[in-house]
Parts: structure tokens; C-alpha cells; sequence
């Protein structure tokens, strides 16, 4: 028998009263175990009712990375595919769900492209961010587009301390690899601030596996990056602030059936700027607005050629969130979301521009015995009309240690501008991407030291956009996917060794074909392991991925693999410290991703034995 969301909004309605506790957002981005992205709030990771992975400042340090895609790795349940090594196209599939269904956002700023849906992780310097959180799971009740499989929310590095802290790095490393960041922070008791700049270069590695055309060079990346962010509080209740962050350089790619030595000239920017109020005892209100550019500007060698193909998206957007605490028991979330697209393109398009204007509604009760939230949100746009989404969950302590949490969650995805008006092969009829998502979780926090989480979901999606050679390439809603899966993240400290272990399985199906999703991996497992020696600290890490298929017809099969990895660092002084690391120790020879060409079929290459020396001053003012 189904369950109406009405019935279901009348069984989640509250109880019993329960104390709520309150966190700023600067104390949230500075501890592990605290979450903003869940439900647009600062809260404990404990009391969201989604399932998140947090990432912070220190496990950036920790763990060495040299991309964001290197911490999504360790995300239960993600997919990751690469189309060479730096600087190549990356796809995120979170929950078994593709790259367009996951909401990136950037200090708040939505940074996929209008154009594509798909947002540029590849390009992001992890030493300008302060953190990066995931919520797993459909958030399209509290965000609307996009956030199918869940939300990716990247934070510029924060000012820390009092007076001026500086801080130099650099490394160098194989494949010709060079980084070079400089940084200056610092603040008082009503201001903080981080300036950031940073140059990384890469001789980078050959992507294809072929001979023809030119296609035997290496391909090298250069990316030049700025952040920006600078908060002021006038007050206890006041507080404003602003953060940017530039991206831009230059990556070469493979002519698959020329002669060329194409290269893609990028830029990835946002910036924001929030107003936070404290109106009254029991009212919170912060008012956020920005800007964002994703811009790319493809050319070759060739003499008299030009450029391939160029665009440029632009999004201004506003949202207005306001917390209202009734009572201990009982919280009011209430909002509304403004943004506008625009895109300029080479290819000229029917449309160029739309907007979406949408309010949200989520109501939480805190109680002794159990606690629950009930959301709704409706969103305007200009293209596709009108879409609502929904959102409920019971959250149940069992005891001091353990508690469950059943929810229910509505997503969906608007069409993409080249899904829509690309002149042969576009689609106005299009309607949004929808899906349903039933989850469990159990949480235990065995010990101290230790605690579990298990998660066990399941999405079904309706009016999926597909289109192949079968439709003249022309997209249309035809698809229905039903994805089942488990995920476990488990940490422990054993013996002075920190832990921490994800485990994802997954059965994504096309419910018309009865194939597999493309790109998904059935099996996919995380661990680190690290322990400090004094002065010294060492690590390792394993990631383990299935086979899987590269295509919807499940023809081209993709062997799974396993990567190890070492690290070790050095406190030499107060100033200065020395790091190392060692990535794909055995050499593995893996492909996550295909390519046609002329002379047939190949998998991208991805990159071997990799080694990269840094150091970091910082030193004393």
C-alpha cells in the first residue's frame, strides 16, 4: 500500500518538547563533527537527517590531496572518471546518479555550467579551500535543480588567529609537476580574513592510449588561482562578509582524428557576498548574493584555425534564509532563491537566458524520544514552468549510542541549455529530470574513539533525459532508473592509528533496458590510515573500484582496480614543515573511461607511480 505525502507529513507530525542547540557558521567550519550544507544551517552532523562526509582544513593537510576529486574519492558511494591526468574532464557520480544530478556550490554559488550541467571540480586548488562537505542523498526540497544524487559544497579558506599569520608552500613532483601558493591571513576578535594565490604546472601525461595524429604528446596543465575572504562582525548579532574565487589557465587535450595540438583556455570564478542578523531571541537571518563564471575558449596549433569552440556562462543569484526557533522543540526554516543563467556561445541558441525564482518552507521538531523534519519548496522557472519537491524524516535515538533515521526525499534536474536550444540537437519540449528516494540509516557511536555509520536507499527517477543515435542524437524524457544501494563509513582510533573506511554497493539499473547505468561502479572502498610519531606523521591509503560499463548497451566492459598510496610528513620547526607522498605505489595500469577513434576503441590513460615533495613555511610575525 503506498503512503501519500500527506499521510506521510500527518505520521512525522511532532511530539514531545527537547533542548535545540545553536552553532555560528564560523564555529561550524572549524569543527569536524558540525555540517552547514544538510539543511542550509549550521548544525551537528549528529541531528542532519541526511548523510553527510565532512572533509576540513586539517584532513586537506592530513591526507596531502592534489585535487578535490582526490577527498570525493573517499566519499561512500562515489564514482569518479577522468579523461587523462590534471586538468582533464572529470565526472562525479554520487549515489549512483551522473554527473548533472549533483548540486555543486562554491561559498553557496551554484558553478555548473548553464551550458552542460556539469560543474569543473578538475579545477579547483584544494590550497585555497577550507573545507569541502557532501550530503548523500536528494536536497532538491532545500535547493531545488540539480541535487538528485546530493550536494557538493566547497569553502574558500578561512582566516584563522589573531594578527597576521603568512604561510608559503611549495612542491615539486613527477611528470614535471611544480606548486607554488602563497597565503596571509589573519584577524582580531571582529575581523578575519585569507588571501590566497597559487601556480600549479604539470608536464602532465599522454590521456590517450593510440598513435594517431598528434597524439603522442604529453598533455600539460597550468591553473593560476586566487581566493579571497573577508568577514567583519560589528556585533554579536550582525555580521558581513564577502569571498571570491578565480580559476584560470590552460590545459592541452588530444585530436582524436587530426593532427592538431588543441587546448582548452578556462575560467572558473564566484563570488558572494551575506549579510547575517541575529533579529531577536528567536530569529536568524542571512541574506547571501553573488556571481559565477564558467568560461571556456577551445583552439589548436593549426595556423588560420581559431578557436573549436567557445562559451561563456554568467549566474547572478540571491537567496534569503531565516531560521526561526518557536520554541526549544520547535524550528522554522523559511527562504526563497533567486538566480539567472545567461550563456554566450559560439553556437548560436534559441535561448540564452532564463531564470528561476523559488520558496522553501522545513519545519524540525528536537524531542526526547524522536525528532523530525517536513520541508516543501516550489520553484518558478522561465522555460520549464513550475516544479514542487518535498522532503520528511523521523529521526529515533535508541540510546545514548545509537539512533536510526528513516527518510523520505523528492529531487529533480531542469534541462540543460545544450539539451534545449542547441540548433541540431535540442529539445524545447523537454520537462525536469524527477526522482523519489526511500533511505535508512543507523548510526553508533560504539566508543570514544569509534563510531559507524550505515546507510541503506534506494531512488527511482522518471523522465530521465537521454538521447543516442537510435533518436538522431535529439534528447527526450524517456529513461526510468532505479538505483539500490548500501553505504558504510566507519572511524576508529586503534593503537594511535586514525581509520577511517568507506564502503559503497550499488545496483543502478535502467528499468526499461534492464542494463546498467553507465559509469557506476557496483563496488567501491576507501581506507586511510595515519598516525603521528612525534614530529613525524605517516599514512597510507587504498581505494578499491569494480568493473563497470562505459556504455548504456553495457558492450564495453571496464576492469575495476586498486590503488595504494603513502604519505609521510616532517615538523622540522615551529615554521616549517616537510611533506611527501606517494601515489599509485605499484604502478597500476587503469582506464575509467573510453574513446573512439578512427583506428578503434581505447581507454584513457590515468596516471602511474606519482611522487611530489613539498614544503610549507609559515613563519612567525
Amino acid at each position: 500500500m503506498k503512503l501519500s505525502r500527506i499521510a506521510l507529513a500527518v505520521a512525522l507530525l511532532p511530539g514531545f518538547p527537547a533542548f535545540a542547540v545553536e552553532l555560528t557558521r564560523e564555529e561550524a567550519l572549524k569543527l569536524s563533527d558540525t555540517v552547514i550544507s544538510a539543511n542550509r544551517e549550521p548544525q551537528r552532523r549528529s541531528d542532519a537527517s541526511a548523510a553527510t562526509t565532512v572533509f576540513n582544513r586539517a584532513d586537506i593537510e592530513r591526507l596531502q590531496v592534489r585535487s578535490v576529486t582526490e577527498l570525493l574519492e573517499r566519499v561512500p558511494g562515489v564514482s569518479i572518471t577522468r579523461t587523462g591526468g590534471a586538468g582533464s574532464q572529470t565526472g562525479l557520480f554520487l549515489r549512483g546518479t551522473s554527473s548533472t544530478q549533483t548540486l555543486v556550490l562554491v561559498d553557496g554559488q551554484r558553478i555548473a555550467a548553464a551550458s552542460s550541467g556539469t560543474s569543473s571540480l578538475e579545477f579547483l586548488s584544494p590550497e585555497q579551500i577550507e573545507r569541502v562537505e557532501v550530503v548523500r542523498g536528494a536536497r532538491s526540497a532545500l535547493y531545488g535543480s540539480d541535487a538528485i544524487g546530493g550536494v557538493v559544497q566547497i569553502f574558500t579558506r578561512q582566516g584563522r588567529g589573531a594578527g597576521l599569520v603568512p604561510r608559503v608552500r611549495v612542491g615539486a613532483g613527477s611528470d614535471g609537476t611544480f606548486e607554488r601558493n602563497l597565503g596571509l591571513s589573519g584577524g582580531n576578535d571582529q575581523t578575519r580574513f585569507n588571501l590566497g594565490a597559487s601556480l600549479d604546472e604539470t608536464q602532465g601525461i599522454d590521456a590517450t592510449r593510440d598513435s594517431f595524429g598528434a597524439n603522442g604528446d604529453e598533455d600539460a596543465y597550468r591553473n593560476r588561482s586566487l581566493s579571497l575572504n573577508l568577514a567583519h562582525r560589528f556585533n554579536d548579532d550582525f555580521e558581513v562578509g564577502i569571498s571570491a574565487l578565480d580559476q584560470r589557465g590552460e590545459v592541452e587535450f588530444d585530436d582524436m582524428f587530426g593532427t592538431s595540438l588543441p587546448t582548452l583556455n578556462f575560467q572558473l570564478s564566484s563570488l558572494s557576498a551575506f549579510v547575517a542578523a541575529q533579529l531577536g531571541d528567536s530569529w536568524n537571518s542571512r541574506f547571501e548574493t553573488g556571481h559565477s563564471e564558467d568560461k571556456r575558449d577551445t583552439g589548436n596549433d593549426l595556423a588560420g584555425a581559431g578557436a573549436f569552440y567557445a562559451y561563456s556562462n554568467y549566474r547572478d543569484s540571491a537567496s534569503w534564509v531565516n531560521t526561526l526557533q518557536l520554541d526549544q522543540a520547535h524550528q522554522l526554516l523559511i527562504g526563497a532563491d533567486w538566480h539567472e543563467d545567461r550563456l554566450h556561445s559560439t553556437t548560436d541558441l534559441v535561448g540564452e537566458s532564463r531564470w528561476n525564482q523559488a520558496g522553501f518552507v522545513q519545519h524540525r521538531y528536537t524531542g526526547s524520544l524522536f525528532s523530525t523534519e517536513l520541508g516543501l519548496r516550489h520553484d518558478e522557472n522561465e522555460q520549464y514552468g513550475s516544479e514542487n519537491t518535498w522532503n520528511a524524516a523521523l529521526i529515533v535515538p535508541l540510546n545514548a549510542r545509537n539512533e536510526v533515521v528513516v527518510s523520505y526525499n523528492e529531487g529533480f534536474r531542469a534541462p540543460t541549455f545544450n539539451e534545449l536550444y542547441d540548433p541540431w540537437a535540442g529539445n524545447q519540449n523537454l520537462a525536469p529530470e524527477k526522482s523519489k528516494s526511500y533511505e535508512l540509516q543507523w548510526r553508533n557511536r560504539y566508543s570514544e574513539s569509534g563510531s559507524l555509520e550505515l546507510s541503506l536507499y534506494r531512488t527511482d527517477t522518471d523522465d530521465a533525459i537521454v538521447s543516442d543515435i537510435g533518436t538522431g542524437w535529439l534528447p527526450y524524457n524517456v529513461q526510468t532508473a532505479r538505483i539500490n544501494g548500501l553505504e558504510a563509513a566507519l572511524r576508529q582510533d586503534l593503537f594511535g592509528w586514525q581509520t577511517n573506511l568507506a564502503v559503497g554497493l550499488l545496483d543502478p539499473r535502467d528499468r526499461d533496458s534492464g542494463h546498467t547505468l553507465a559509469r557506476r561502479a557496483k563496488r567501491t572502498l576507501s581506507l586511510d590510515l595515519d598516525r603521528p610519531f612525534g614530529e613525524f606523521s605517516v599514512g597510507a591509503s587504498w581505494r578499491a573500484v569494480s568493473d563497470r560499463y562505459d556504455d548504456a548497451a553495457n558492450t564495453i566492459e571496464l576492469g575495476g582496480y586498486g590503488l595504494l598510496g603513502l604519505r609521510g610528513s616532517w615538523q622540522a620547526s615551529q615554521e616549517l614543515k616537510l611533506d611527501l607522498k606517494l601515489n599509485n605505489l605499484f604502478d597500476k595500469d587503469y582506464a575509467e573511461t573510453t574513446y573512439s577513434t578512427a583506428n578503434g576503441l581505447y581507454g584513457y590513460n590515468t596516471e602511474g607511480r606519482t611522487a611530489l615533495f613539498a614544503m610549507t613555511w609559515t613563519p612567525q610575525l
